[in-house]
């Protein structure tokens, strides 16, 4: 999409977020459904041992994938929350304009570039 250049979201661009962050939020809803579906159908009955191993590997990978994807479920929903609020594009740190751009990249996100940055360095010194 081509972003206007001004700091306030457009009509168009409220609709064009909203719309990217549905998508993100069905995706993950039918990924979740497709998961329980395979759960309940995968034969557990393997006689193999390494099978049966092979298989509970793949089952805790896509469980934690699920989980990773609950929680960016909740960022999506708070993410349509500030959309709706008008304040989706609004840094939460420093109250600064969030860029279109990077809100097309990130759609979830809450920071600025600036205090991004500044939150990672922050991070990394602590976690050397």
């Amino acid at each position: 999409m081509e972003f206007v250049d001004s700091p306030e979201l457009t009509p168009e661009e409220v609709e064009y977020f909203r719309k990217k962050l549905e998508e993100m939020q069905q995706k993950i809803y039918d990924d979740s459904g497709e998961t329980v579906q395979q759960m309940k159908t995968s034969n557990k009955g393997f006689p193999d041992p390494s099978d049966r191993a092979h298989l509970e590997a793949e089952s805790i990978t896509t469980l934690r994938i699920r989980d990773r994807e609950r929680k960016l479920l909740k960022k999506i929903q708070e993410a349509l929350q500030r959309l709706e609020d008008k304040e989706y594009n609004i840094c939460e740190e420093c109250d600064e304009i969030i860029r279109k751009e990077r809100l097309d990249a990130r759609p979830v996100t809450t920071l600025c570039i600036d205090c991004k940055e500044k939150e990672e360095q922050i991070e990394k010194a602590q976690h050397p």
